[in-house]
């Protein structure tokens, strides 16, 4: 794409620039060329998706083709979209995300969707008490809390910007009534007097070795830290089951996301453990190993 097709009276129309894009991104191998095309434009513009088809033939002037050059160079490069517009989607919520955080995705919502299990079914009584443990950009927490108001929530993370970020994505989304703290997992709540009915986590699960595996936006972007969980991909998983039960009232539960590959290896360490019964492993959309949840024993 360059500027010289304005000068010969071909003006370069949001039509036009949407079927170049796309074209564009299908030739250098990226995901959901037509669909990301339509997001850069619309953030570049400044307009709602479904306005770039009402708005088809208006030509962008110098500055607008552009901004939206940049923003297809970055994608070429493999950033991802949510880091390019700032925001992701997720249980229906609309997230701020910057490279300090990992993207929300899909496989996630297994874990919301476990602990709405637990949550919905639990009696009449005092409010409860929910903890998320690495909560990036809140998007776990923050979906629970968009579904249920009378539990108390709390939610940390070991990144003051992260811990940050999630804060001003409750005040974006009226929920106010989520208590953020910044420490190394169960640190901030070390002191607490008062156990948690349920504990939540998206842990770190990659083990070291595989994370140059990953796919570029991945590995070239998103916080290593938030990914890498050592030689055999455990150490967060582990660190987790073996210091979270003093945490939980009797018959509290925890759960982990985990990787599709480590159903045994987690079941393993609860059960080793000892202080845990009605171990349970839950699949994703996929078919996938996704979430393991335990009870501490009464």
């Amino acid at each position: 794409m360059n500027n010289q097709a304005t000068d010969r009276n071909t003006p370069w129309t949001i039509l036009k620039l949407l079927n170049w894009a796309a074209s564009y991104f299908t030739s250098h191998d990226i995901d959901n060329p037509k669909s990301t095309a339509e997001i850069l434009l619309s953030h570049a513009l400044r307009m709602q998706r479904i306005d770039l088809y009402l708005q088809y033939d208006r030509p962008l002037n110098r500055d607008e083709l552009s901004v939206f050059k940049q923003l297809v160079q970055r994608r070429r490069n493999r950033e991802p979209v949510a880091y390019i517009v700032g925001n992701k989607e997720f249980w229906s919520l609309p997230l701020a995300v910057t490279k300090d955080v990992l993207i929300p995705r899909p496989d996630t919502e297994c874990l919301v969707e476990t602990a709405m299990s637990i949550l919905e079914n639990e009696p009449a009584g005092p409010p409860l008490r929910i903890l998320d443990l690495g909560t990036g950009s809140g998007a776990v927490v923050l979906a629970l809390a968009s579904q249920y108001r009378g539990p108390v929530y709390f939610a940390s993370d070991i990144s003051a910007k992260a811990a940050g970020l999630a804060k001003a994505n409750a005040l974006e989304n009226g929920l106010s009534h989520v208590h953020f703290f910044t420490g190394d997992w169960l640190a901030p709540v070390r002191t607490s007097t008062s156990p948690f009915d349920l504990i939540v986590s998206n842990p770190p699960y990659i083990p070291s070795g595989d994370i140059p595996n990953l796919q570029a936006e991945i590995y070239r972007y998103e916080p290593l830290a938030a990914l890498d969980a050592g030689v055999d991909g455990l150490s967060c998983l582990r660190y987790l089951v073996q210091r979270a039960w003093p945490y939980l009232k009797p018959g509290g539960h925890l759960m982990l996301e985990i990787g599709y590959n480590q159903k045994d290896d987690v079941t393993a360490i609860a059960v080793a453990d000892g202080r845990y019964e009605t171990i349970s492993v839950r699949k994703d959309y996929g078919g996938n190993d996704r979430v393991i949840c335990m009870q501490r024993r009464v």
